[in-house]
């Protein structure tokens, strides 16, 4: 197949943060010229250390992609837009509603707006969440499934899908909605638990404490390796038939959540489980067991996940045994 990314303009918001720099090593693999622009705000996982090696292959912008002045002459070049800069924690939207507001759903906003003004032409993929689906209606959820976010978060990664799909049927600005899972895997911060609890409950095993479960930990998760949504991300830029599509991102695969977490402590070999009751404001966002369906993605692509659960902790655990100091 032809490389479709070779000497393409990419652009990826939000670079410096876990799947954004797993994106961009595969993109300069595929001979893309990579654009990043990403405010580096460590607590979110902008981290310099991703890109190591690796500077001056890319054209790095350290600066907000909500400024119209800064953003504006990255679109005009790129011919495919990665947009996943955002604010990545349920729990702090609640916290911090307005902030989540203008980097959830205004920096779309503004990206759309500076592409219909200045390059229609640039299609747009955009990370989108589970969380949109909020409490599951089916066992399976599909694309079609009814949207009920229960968080802060959800509500304005929804209200970034509306603009884009909106845009798209007014204006002609391509775009494709990818709603992601649980991801996890190498480059993913580990300075607390508000991002991935995969990743910071490697560190705790790592440091040998207690990992602290809420309920029973019966709840189901798709849990899916940074790896294959790279890929994944990758086949949708280049299909033609992803356009215009809201698209689910996941393994395919459900676990228990306490199963994870001794699969977190089997493999490090090290760490201890402790099961504790839900706090407050943890339950009212729970969304239950989730099961998503992957077919589309998969007819439209060929797209398939490769790495299992456990393979992709091992993956995860030996990359933080050489680099954790950078991520804490």
């Amino acid at each position: 197949m032809v490389n479709y990314y070779k000497n393409k303009n990419v652009l990826i918001t939000g670079g410096l943060g876990f799947i954004g720099s797993n994106l961009t090593h595969k993109l300069i693999e595929l001979g893309a010229n990579v654009s990043i622009i990403d405010n580096l705000n460590p607590l979110y996982g902008g981290n310099s250390f991703n890109i190591l090696g690796k500077e001056e292959k890319i054209e790095l912008v350290v600066n907000d992609v909500r400024d119209t002045n800064v953003i504006r002459p990255l679109i005009v070049k790129s011919d495919i837009i990665f947009h996943l800069a955002a604010q990545v924690s349920y729990i702090d939207s609640l916290n911090i509603p307005f902030e989540d507001l203008d980097l959830n759903a205004r920096a779309t906003l503004n990206i759309l707006e500076t592409c219909r003004k200045y390059n229609p032409k640039s299609k747009i993929i955009f990370s989108s969440s589970r969380m949109v689906y909020g409490k599951a209606d089916k066992p399976i959820i599909t694309e079609l499934g009814e949207t009920n976010p229960l968080s802060l978060y959800g509500i304005h990664k929804l209200t970034s899908e509306k603009y884009l799909l909106m845009y798209y049927k007014d204006f002609g600005i391509p775009c494709s909605i990818l709603r992601l899972t649980n991801p996890y895997g190498p480059r993913q911060q580990v300075k607390h638990s508000k991002y991935s609890l995969v990743g910071w409950f490697i560190r705790q095993a790592m440091e040998d404490k207690v990992i602290k479960i809420y309920g029973e930990g019966l709840q189901l998760r798709d849990y899916i390796f940074v790896d294959d949504i790279v890929d994944a991300m990758i086949k949708c830029g280049e299909t033609e038939n992803a356009i215009g599509e809201i698209i689910n991102i996941g393994s395919g695969t459900s676990s228990k959540f306490s199963d994870m977490v001794h699969s977190v402590v089997k493999c490090v070999k090290s760490g201890k489980v402790e099961y504790i009751p839900w706090p407050e404001n943890y339950e009212k966002v729970e969304t239950g067991d989730i099961n998503v369906d992957i077919s589309k993605l998969q007819k439209l692509t060929s797209w398939n996940p490769k790495v299992t659960l456990e393979e992709g902790i091992h993956l995860t655990y030996e990359y933080y045994k050489k680099y954790i100091s950078n991520y804490i």
